[in-house]
This record gives structure tokens, C-alpha cells and sequence, in this order.
């Protein structure tokens, strides 16, 4: 009995397969649906009273593709087998059971009759790979419809034919392009690179795909049909040449090889290129199976996509407090990352209260959000009727009674305690029971406090920069704060579209306790001699993705001078490296550097040209050497030490109860500071590599550079019996 598909065959004999899977939102591929599916193409094909079939959706969108739980259960029948059965037969099970929708929608492609699909919404990955392996393709006019293959940024590839489909459908060049990149089009860019064929009122769907087969359209693809000519020419050609070899170089420059499933696409697209249709979707199988087995491709499925979708839709949320409907906030501080909250929230229909001083600093908040939403306006992503609808939700004053009626108050103001306090005090004197978040970088949320009304009612909102673009919200929970401050933190967060983690109050709370390290293995690194250039260039082979410097100016040398000075202030002088605080005076207060809001900072950035280190940073430095020795830095150990520095202070948060869920470090390691996405995160990273060989080489690095490499305790206990953080905290159970 069908679930998950409706079969109804009209008067001409056009069958309409309408996908709608009870219980959820989006349609996904599960095994169900392969069988099903399966079931239909046989009965469509074996019809003789059936001249084709339209596949739709009964949801708003048409697939948001596989359910990838379902890939995961692959990898852990795999396991199972190999301990069972050996290597050999666990490949073999899961090189069958993973091509299994290749091979069904390959059977669609050739069951003699014509398909076609019709798609109303968005679909991406297996969804699209569907629609790829059909003999025409309608879509329905809608701005939020997304086509697109974005596997490769999950750490896998498109295994279901679609590698394989466009790379006959594009030239090799654009091909690789789109696969790589993982990008989500637009209908109109879909079409004009022919991935649709034709773009229809929503009303007129249906109709025009059956009026398609109705008009004699032919059920093969342009690969099934004799004389079919590549477009792009032959791999071995001279326009083969041009591309291949220069992807290659590509690749390396903007991976460093560390992505398993980007190799992958190179090698299915050159070496299916050389085979017939067939032929190149099994080699395209078996190098899927092979990405779905390593270690990358496990770890980015699982923070990527099950960490995140689980954080994403309330893990962390108190059940007990009924849900908040936020419709005005008020925002103070109309700096840049307070208009940026202010973009998000009105981008996400609440109505914001933006107050600075005085008007014209709260209007220059709101000009920066004008210049940012005409931006995309000029680049066709936006209209000036939607820009200046989400600015009408905006309204910018010093005067603070505006704020009555806020369901929540988040203050962005600069990183001082006495500021904070000040806007805290004037803040709740309009709304004394208002839940009052804190955008602060490191200042402890219980000491913020203290200057509150009540307590409990105060929690810390961490944003990171650029807010529009950054996906990560940092929830931090005071010693006295409650459930109902938690539960409105969360709901506002999901309603801005951000992925949250919640961690318990620390300095600098869980993200910038471990990419201030990062950054100052950077300020380290500068002063053992070690030139700039290699510093950077090792961190991205490592997989950051910039340098400690370049992430330095990104974040503003003032700010990380402001936090060095507040931790001295606050622990004591050992607190603080003094040659870090030493470079970051120099560079701020004798030469006004302040980052990339100046144009000045360890880059310096010309408008028009690509950013440059300053020549003059040696000149700050306390040793230099010599060109022997720079050539006998040993490139490994200098990658080790940027990812070491971070996840050994992961490592630290969650022995501290800092932060209570793997999940979270991993997701927020990735979101919030660009931690090796191909890791999985902080703590997958440890995972990966084994907590005692991971202790062996924390102690290599003690012995040779310092106590900030040191294991704490856990790790020294986890590495007795080579534990892994998700076998010992499995997700969802609290690690303190």
C-alpha cells in the first residue's frame, strides 16, 4: 500500500505522481520511498495504456532530498559487517545498497515512456537528481524556489546519477562549477544553464507538463539518443585540456585537499566523460561508496546536517515554557553589529526599536542597513518595495520609552562593563519584566548581571560578525538565569533563521574561548620568527578558512586589545600573554591599525586590489630568521598548532560544564569560527584522530611550546582506553 506517493491516471492516459509523505513537512527520500517509486516507474512502464507520467509534489516545495539518517545507517551497516564479515563483503553490501536510487532513477530515465517533472518549490540533492533523471523539466514561477545539488558542503557528492546527468548537460567547466560550489539557484539562472526547460505560471503546472507528453515528447535522454554529442567536447581535446587540468590546480588552491567528496566530483565527471552513460554512473557509484565511508564524509553528515537540524528545531529548548511570538524587539546600540541584529530581526518580520545616543547615531545604524538591503537590490536578490518594507519595520531613536512594549531587548553596545550597565539601567526603567539579552564577546553573563532587575531574566545573546552572514548564535546562561529568559533566547534565534547552541557563563563563553587561541598561536607564531605568510598560508591548509592575522583584522585589533586589557584587568597580569598585548598596543596605539574597518591592520586593504600584508609588521616583531630556518619550519607541526590550540580548549569547555552537548561544540566550532568544516568540529576532530594519539600529540606540543597545549583531565582519561566523545556523551545527554 502507497504511503508516500497518489497515482491517478487521467482520460489521455498521463499518470500524475504526486509525492506527499504524511507527517512532514518537506518531502525526503527514505527507503520507503525508493520502494514505492520503484514500484510506480514498473507500473508506468509496464502499461501499455499509460503514455507517461508527470511526477509533483502535494507540499509547498517539491524535495528537500535524502534523508541522509538513511546514509547513516549504511555506514553503520558497514561497520557492523566488516567486523562480522570482513572489508570485502562490507563494501560490496554498500556499494549495492547505496546506488540503489542511481539505479531507480536510471530506470525511470529508460522505462520507454516519458517523464516529466513538475516542480513547484524547492529541490535540492536526491530531489533534484530525481528531477535531473526525468525527460523534461517544468517549474513553477515562484521567487523562493532553490534548485540546486549542495551535497559537497555536507562532505558527500550527488551519488544518485546527477554527478554524472550534469555533466552531459553543461560544459565541463560549468559542470564542475555548479557541483563544487553546491550553489542553489534561482529559476531563471536554472534555465537559462538548461537544468529546467520551462518556467510556467504555478496554475498552468500541471498542465504544461502533460501538454509536453501530449505533444509527442520523447522518453529519452539526450545521452540515450544516437549521435549525442558532449557539450564541451571531448575530455581529451583542446577545450579538455583548457579545463581540467586548471580545476585540478583549483581544487588544491581552495581545498588543500582536505575534501574527500570535491576530489570525488573531478574524478566522476573526467573519468565518466571517457565512458558510456552507464558505465560512468557505476564508477560514479562506486566512488560515492567509497566518499561515504570516510571519516569526513561521517563527520560533516552528522554536524551539518543531523546536529545541526536537531539544534535548529529546539534541543536545547525548555519544554515547559509555552512558545514566544516575538513581534517587537528593541535593539540598543545602533553600532554595526547592532544593525545587524536589527537587519535580521525586521529580515524575519519583528519590528525593531533601534536606539544609540542620539538620532544621528541611531540613524547611521539605519543607513548602514539601507546601503546593505540597496545592495542587493542592485545585485537582483532583493526589490526596492521589499527593501524598504523590511525598513519600515525599523525605527531608529535615542529615546528609550520607545522600547515599551518589547517582548525582548537585546543590547549591542560596546564591550565596557559601565556602557553595559548604563544601557541595562535605561532600558529597565521602561520595561522592568522584560526578558534582557546581552550581545557581549567575553564579559561574563552572571557578573552583567548583577546590574539587572532581575536576574533571571538576563541572559547572554552572542552574535557574531558579519550577522547577516554568520549562522551562529552563542546562548549563554548565567548563574541565575531561567528557563523563560532561555526558552525566548531560543525562539528568537530560530525565528531570525540562526543555528544556537547554549553554553553555561565562562569568559569568553565556548566560541571565543577557543578561536582567541587560534588567534594568538597566530601572535606566537609571529614572534618565534616565523613569517606571516606561512602562518596564514599553513592555518588554510589546516583548513581554517583565513589566518589567525587576517581573522584578527576581520574582528578589529582594537576590540581584541579592549578584551586583552578587560581579562588583565579582571585575572591578573599572568592572564595575558604579554608579548600578544605588547603587538596589539603597537599595532593599535603607535600606528593606528586597526583592522579592515580602517584598511590598516596586519593586511592593508586598498580598495579595488586584493589585501596585502603590511610591509612593516616585521618591523614590530622581536626575531626574525634566517632563510635555512624558515625552510626547516616543519609545515605539519605549524597546522597542528593552530587545530590543537581550539580543540584541546573544546576539550576544556566541556570538562568545565562550559558547554554540556558535543553537539553544540562541534556545530558552534564550525558556524561560529570556521573550525576545519571537514573535521566535523572541535571535538569530531579529536574523534577522528583518537582521544590517545590526539593526547600524544597535545604533549609533543606541551613539551615543545607551552601549558596551552596541556590535556585536561578528561582527555588524560578518555586516552587510557582511546575513548571518543560521541561514544561517551552520546548526543543529547549532558556531559556535566
Amino acid at each position: 500500500m502507497a504511503e508516500n506517493f497518489k497515482l491517478d491516471i487521467d482520460a489521455d492516459g498521463i499518470a500524475l505522481v504526486t509525492w506527499d509523505m504524511p507527517d512532514k513537512s518537506m518531502n525526503v527520500i527514505n527507503l520507503s520511498v525508493i520502494e514505492e517509486l520503484s514500484n510506480i516507474v514498473e507500473q508506468v512502464a509496464a502499461d501499455a495504456a499509460i503514455k507517461g507520467a508527470v511526477i509533483a509534489s502535494g507540499k509547498d516545495t517539491f524535495s528537500a532530498g535524502a534523508d541522509l539518517t538513511l546514509l547513516e545507517g549504511l555506514t553503520r551497516a558497514f561497520a557492523d559487517m566488516a567486523k562480522k564479515e570482513g572489508e570485502e563483503a562490507a563494501a560490496t553490501l554498500l556499494f549495492s545498497e547505496s546506488r540503489k536510487l542511481s539505479q531507480l532513477y536510471r530506470r525511470l530515465e529508460t522505462s520507454g515512456k516519458p517523464w516529466v517533472a513538475a516542480i513547484n518549490g524547492t529541490a535540492l540533492g536526491g530531489g533534484f537528481e530525481l528531477c535531473l533523471s526525468c525527460h523534461h523539466r517544468v517549474a513553477a514561477e515562484n521567487d523562493k524556489t532553490r534548485l540546486g545539488l549542495p551535497e559537497v558542503k555536507i562532505g558527500l557528492f550527488p551519488g544518485a546519477g546527477g554527478t554524472t546527468r550534469v555533466a552531459r548537460m553543461l560544459a565541463p567547466a560549468d559542470a564542475l562549477q555548479f557541483l563544487l560550489k553546491g550553489d542553489q539557484l534561482r529559476l531563471a539562472r536554472a534555465k537559462a544553464m538548461k537544468l529546467v526547460d520551462a518556467v510556467v505560471p504555478a496554475g498552468e503546472l500541471i498542465k504544461a507538463a502533460k501538454d509536453w507528453i501530449k505533444a509527442g515528447g520523447k522518453p529519452k535522454a539526450p545521452w540515450d539518443v544516437e549521435g549525442f554529442r558532449l557539450p564541451g567536447g571531448q575530455v581529451y581535446s583542446k577545450a579538455g585540456m583548457m579545463t581540467f587540468p586548471a580545476a585540478n590546480a583549483i581544487y588544491r588552491r581552495e581545498t588543500y585537499d582536505n575534501y574527500p567528496a570535491a576530489r570525488a566530483i573531478l574524478s566522476v565527471v573526467y573519468e565518466g566523460l571517457l565512458l558510456p552513460f552507464d558505465r560512468a554512473l557505476t564508477v560514479e557509484s562506486r566512488y560515492f561508496a567509497k566518499v561515504l565511508r570516510s571519516p569526513e564524509a561521517a563527520a560533516m553528515i552528522r554536524s551539518l546536517f543531523v546536529s545541526m537540524q536537531e539544534l535548529n528545531k529546539g534541543a536545547r529548548r525548555p519544554a515547559d515554557v509555552p512558545p514566544t511570538q516575538l513581534k517587537k524587539i528593541g535593539i540598543i546600540g545602533a553600532g554595526f553589529m547592532g544593525a545587524g541584529i536589527a537587519h535580521v530581526s525586521a529580515q524575519a518580520g519583528i519590528d525593531v526599536v533601534l536606539i544609540d545616543r542620539d538620532q544621528e547615531s541611531a540613524d547611521k545604524g539605519k543607513a548602514h542597513i539601507h546601503k546593505s538591503l540597496t545592495d542587493a537590490v542592485n545585485k537582483g536578490r532583493s526589490t526596492a518595495a521589499q527593501r524598504d518594507a523590511l525598513l519600515a519595520r525599523v525605527t531608529a531613536t535615542p529615546d528609550y520609552s520607545a522600547l515599551a512594549g518589547c517582548d525582548l531587548i537585546v543590547e549591542a553596545v560596546f564591550e565596557d562593563r559601565k556602557v553595559k550597565a548604563e544601557a541595562t539601567a535605561k532600558a529597565q526603567a521602561v520595561m522592568p519584566d522584560a526578558i534582557f539579552g546581552s550581545n557581549t564577546s567575553t564579559l561574563p553573563i552572571t557578573s552583567l548581571a548583577e546590574t539587572a532587575k532581575d536576574p533571571a531574566k538576563f541572559i547572554g545573546i552572542h552574535f557574531f560578525s558579519p550577522v547577516d552572514r554568520m549562522m551562529l548564535v552563542e546562548i549563554i546562561v548565567g548563574k541565575k538565569t531561567g528557563d523563560a529568559a532561555l526558552a525566548t533566547a531560543l525562539d528568537f534565534v530560530r525565528a531570525i533563521r540562526k543555528t544556537p547552541i547554549v553554553v553555561n557563563d565562562t569568559r569568553g563563553f565556548y566560541a571565543n574561548r577557543c578561536v582567541l587561541n587560534y588567534i594568538q598561536e597566530g601572535h606566537l607564531m609571529l614572534q618565534e620568527g616565523i613569517p606571516a605568510a606561512m602562518i596564514e598560508n599553513a592555518s588554510r591548509m589546516a583548513g581554517m578558512p583565513v589566518g589567525p592575522l587576517s581573522l584578527n583584522d576581520e574582528t578589529a585589533l582594537d576590540l581584541g586589545l579592549k578584551i586583552v586589557r578587560a581579562t588583565e584587568t579582571d585575572l591578573g597580569p599572568q592572564a595575558v600573554n604579554p608579548g600578544m598585548k605588547k603587538l596589539l598596543e603597537d599595532m593599535v596605539e603607535k600606528h593606528s591599525r586597526l583592522g579592515r574597518k580602517n584598511g590598516k591592520g596586519f593586511y592593508d586593504y586598498t580598495p579595488g586590489k586584493p589585501k596585502r600584508l603590511w610591509p612593516g609588521l616585521s618591523e614590530l616583531l622581536p626575531k626574525t630568521l634566517t632563510r635555512e630556518q624558515v625552510e626547516a619550519i616543519d609545515v605539519q607541526e605549524l597546522k597542528d598548532r593552530v587545530l590543537v590550540v581550539m580543540a584541546v580548549e573544546a576539550a576544556r569547555t566541556l570538562e568545565e560544564g562550559v558547554v554540556t552537548d558535543v553537539r553544540e561544540a562541534d556545530v558552534g566550532s564550525i558556524l561560529g569560527f570556521g573550525f576545519a568544516p571537514y573535521s566535523g568540529g572541535t571535538l569530531s576532530y579529536i574523534d577522528m584522530m583518537g582521544s590517545k594519539r590526539f593526547v600524544e600529540l597535545c604533549q609533543r606540543l606541551e613539551k615543545k611550546y607551552g601549558a596551552r597545549f596541556a590535556p585536561p583531565k578528561l582527555l588524560l582519561d578518555m586516552a587510557k582506553t582511546d575513548d571518543r566523545f560521541y561514544r561517551r556523551f552520546p548526543p543529547g545527554k549532558k556531559a556535566a
